[in-house]
């Protein structure tokens, strides 16, 4: 084994940063960083490190975000992690905290902005009686009131630079069908200006307001060709203008806009290869500005904002290009007008690390789908697949300290973006719809079968893993494709679909309640079928689950429920629980989490039981 244990040890006791959150339409920004033992947050002028201030004495999340000022931060109150509360704003030192929805009940947060000016705070939320958007006053801070609400999915809900209009993500146009359109809302009279969608030519989703007051404009990102793509839309008028960029197969994702000189900054992904484009509102043609650095961005399609981490341009419309790969952490660097470089931010000091390779690989039905790969320097020990969670989200080029310390230990790696995955055009997305998993375990063999004519993924030596929907993929293969994993090593995941209905948050309801075609009361069969409970008597292999106390998204007792009915038909399996919600934080719970998953492959590969690992 060729693991070096200080190395080790450094990849989980060094801070890294995980996000950038500009406040409103300067340089100003809240860094989120993965510490020791939760979150940090710093407050960031933009200009390099020696800018950088101390730590933040205050909770932050994915979701906290930075007043136009820079006074205050304002969050999710979640009693740890349950991800169900109330919004707070806290100011940098800690010293105030105003709750900002008292009169409100408990609810999660599926959407968060404030506009360029500083006057309107917007928030998307999600309780039992459906989704609503809420506009809060912020100086001072003043009470709630509701915009918007729907029983149907609304996500996003973005303000503009002056506080005037709002948009969301809607689908009350079309219930039950995860194909947004956006619709704009005057607050003053709260009265419907315009709805833009793509039916039936798939979703159209907002990504920002002008950033000039007064200009009502929305860039937004539309499905015409089947892939993503940027447009400028006018609500007030319904002029717009489509970046058709027919010279770019795939996706050109919108991330920003900077409407001072026309200039749409975009990332066009090619088999989940990042490249940063910038495209010119007056011509429509788009130039590459910078590749090979890794990925762009990360989306994040079930949280408070739709993207863990994204480029964005700055106040000057210079990028800034906030990038990572497989085996360094996040950097940020700026691209002047001119193209020159200047690096910001450096990337965490952790050990070296690998580079991950993207490869195509053909499912059963002639389906293309990317796997990433690593195999170690010497003789490999085994193989470990990963599949993310989601199921609308992706595996992207992005610093994991689990990859790396899998390849160090001796274990090929490789993570699959199977189908239900972004990025990969609306087909690719919405081709996991209808079925009970079945196509995700189609692509889950095909990787398999690609990584054993590499001469890897001996059935004896490999192991899936995933978190969340990828648990959920995770042990529904140890049941339904027997033979092909040693082990399967499930976190957050979900068992039990049917039990975990009554404990599940609002917003989870309504999601899966939309993708699977009812309630499991309506229609309990395709619920069933998705149950790896239900698969349990062919398990063959060791499975293990990780999983949090507090978790709304995968709940305990079913979790629990499951490792009961695979222990009664004797299986090897294993449950370690945590105190937060869904998925710990922090680097030391990381390593921790890390050195459980290795011991346990090395328990297999010693002929050895996982059950017997208990305690």
């Amino acid at each position: 084994m060729t693991t070096d244990r200080g190395d080790m040890s450094a990849r989980f006791s060094t801070p890294y940063l995980l996000s950038v959150r500009p406040a409103g339409g300067g340089d100003l920004a809240l860094l989120v960083e993965q510490g020791p033992d939760h979150l940090l947050g710093r407050r960031w002028d933009g200009t390099g490190p020696a800018g950088v201030s101390d730590v933040l004495p205050i909770p932050v999340s994915f979701g906290s975000i930075l007043t136009p000022d820079g006074r205050w931060v304002v969050d999710l109150d979640d009693d740890g992690g349950s991800e169900v509360g109330g919004l707070v704003a806290r100011t940098l030192d800690g010293g105030t905290v105003v709750p900002l929805t008292p009169e409100l009940g408990p609810y999660v947060l599926r959407g968060l902005s404030v506009s360029i000016d500083g006057s309107t705070l917007v928030a998307t939320i999600v309780d039992s009686s459906g989704f609503h958007v809420v506009v809060i006053p912020t100086s001072p801070w003043g009470a709630a009131r509701r915009l918007f609400s729907s029983p149907d999915e609304a996500w996003w809900a973005r303000v503009s630079a002056d506080g005037s209009l709002v948009a969301v993500d809607t689908t009350d146009h079309n219930p039950g069908v995860r194909r947004a359109a956006v619709t704009v809302i005057d607050l003053s009279s709260t009265e419907v200006v315009a709805v833009i969608d793509g039916l039936t030519l798939g979703p159209v989703r907002s990504v920002c307001f002008s950033r000039q007051p007064g200009d009502p404009r929305v860039l937004v990102s539309t499905e015409r060709s089947g892939f993503a793509r940027p447009c400028i839309w006018n609500p007030r008028t319904g002029e717009r203008t489509d970046f058709d960029l027919e010279a770019f197969d795939g996706e050109v994702v919108a991330l920003d806009w900077y409407p001072g000189d026309g200039a749409v900054l975009a990332v066009h992904v090619d088999a989940g290869v990042h490249r940063l484009l910038r495209c010119d509102e007056p011509t429509r043609a788009a130039t590459v500005i910078v590749e090979g650095i890794g990925s762009c961005f990360d989306p994040d399609v079930g949280d408070v904002h739709d993207r863990i981490s994204t480029s964005y341009l700055r106040h000057d419309g210079s990028v800034a290009v906030v990038s990572s790969t497989w085996a360094e952490p996040r950097r940020v660097s700026r691209i002047d007008r001119d193209g020159r470089l200047e690096e910001l931010l450096p990337p965490a000091p952790v050990p070296a690390g690998h580079r991950l390779t993207s490869v195509l690989v053909e499912s059963r039905d002639g389906t293309h789908v990317q796997l990433w790969f690593g195999r170690p320097v010497g003789a490999v020990r085994g193989t470990v697949l990963e599949v993310h969670g989601g199921p609308n989200l992706v595996s992207v080029d992005a610093y994991s300290p689990w990859a790396q310390e899998w390849i160090d230990a001796g274990f090929a790696f490789a993570s699959l973006n199977y189908r239900g995955s972004v990025t990969f055009g609306r087909s690719f997305r919405e081709g996991f719809w209808g079925g009970a998993s079945d196509r995700e375990l189609e692509d889950i063999e095909a990787a398999v079968h690609w990584l054993r004519g590499e001469g890897l993924a001996d059935p004896s030596s490999s192991f899936i893993t995933g978190e969340s929907y990828g648990g959920h993929l995770t042990l529904l293969a140890m049941g339904r494709l027997p033979g092909v994993f040693a082990g399967g090593l499930a976190h957050i995941a979900m068992a039990d679909w049917t039990s975990a209905w009554d404990d599940m948050n609002p917003a989870l309801q309504r999601a899966w309640a939309g993708f699977l075609g009812g309630t499991p009361h309506e229609v309990p069969d395709v619920w069933a079928g998705r149950s790896a409970v239900n698969f349990v008597d062919r398990v063959g292999g060791s499975v293990w689950l990780n999983q949090g106390t507090r978790d709304t998204r995968t709940p305990a007792t079913q979790a629990q429920g499951y490792v009961d009915r695979l222990r009664a038909c004797g299986g090897d399996v294993l449950i370690d629980w945590f105190d937060a919600g869904h998925g710990a934080v922090g680097l030391r719970s990381a390593g921790e989490s890390f050195a459980r998953m290795l011991d346990l492959a090395e328990r297999t590969l010693q002929g050895q039981r996982w059950s017997d690992a208990a305690g």
